[in-house]
């Protein structure tokens, strides 16, 4: 049976200064605990390794690539200060925050009590991030940054379409933006954001149409469907 795993890392993590660090494993691991509580039923595990990178698995698929988007929103909704930091390189967190990749495959061992996640989805969303990586190279350049695997040639090819284009949409939206799409995939209405962000529920609608909401939505409903088909 198919379980799912997420590998990603953070962006240009170099550039950020000890404090934006801190910050940001701060909210990451606030969010690692809310993905626990909301999906625990899928045995969901999640953590931050070696500082700058973070291994999710769940027992099941279905949730798999609305939990990659509420990682990659999230990251990309923080207003950390950034504002010490002369790196150059700093863009590339600021407009992507992270990579990551989705694996749809068996694992041999998910548990979250003793933390061990082994198998063979996690080699493959492993592997991939880790090939990925532009950590010490003088030129970096940026194309993609959602990927997914599986040992499935058919599933390979149809869903590693829906998450490229998933990308493309996430990819072009502002930090605001990404806000309330990270609040709309955690099944919030619009009355509720506008009342949680202090805004007028029209901007709050403004905002999700500019994002591609509709387009988000259905993408992600199809992947639930489809995923756990044989």
């Amino acid at each position: 049976m198919n379980s799912a795993t997420i590998s990603a890392d953070i962006i240009s993590s170099t550039a950020l200064s000890a404090g934006d660090k801190r910050l940001l494993q701060e909210h990451l691991l606030r969010l690692l605990r809310e993905l626990k509580d909301r999906y625990g039923n899928e045995k969901f595990f999640g953590r931050i390794v070696q500082g700058d990178s973070i291994e999710c698995a769940l027992e099941r698929p279905c949730h798999v690539l609305r939990i990659a988007l509420l990682l990659k929103t999230f990251v990309k909704s923080l207003d950390l200060p950034l504002a010490q930091s002369k790196d150059k390189r700093i863009k590339y967190f600021k407009e992507h925050g992270i990579r990551l990749a989705v694996a749809v495959a068996p694992l041999t061992i998910l548990d979250p009590g003793e933390g061990i996640i082994d198998g063979e989805a996690i080699y493959l969303s492993g592997r991939t991030i880790k090939n990925l990586s532009t950590s010490g190279k003088q030129k970096i350049v940026i194309k993609t940054t959602m990927f997914f695997r599986c040992t499935d040639e058919e599933k390979q090819e149809r869903f590693d379409t829906v998450i490229a284009l998933l990308d493309k949409i996430i990819s072009g939206c502002s930090g605001k933006q990404c806000e309330i799409l990270y609040y709309k995939l955690s099944g919030f209405s619009e009355k509720e954001i506008s009342r949680k962000l202090s805004k007028n529920q029209s901007t709050i609608s403004q905002h999700s149409t500019a994002a591609g909401w509709q387009a988000i939505e259905k993408a992600v409903k199809y992947f639930e469907n489809q995923i756990s088909l044989g």
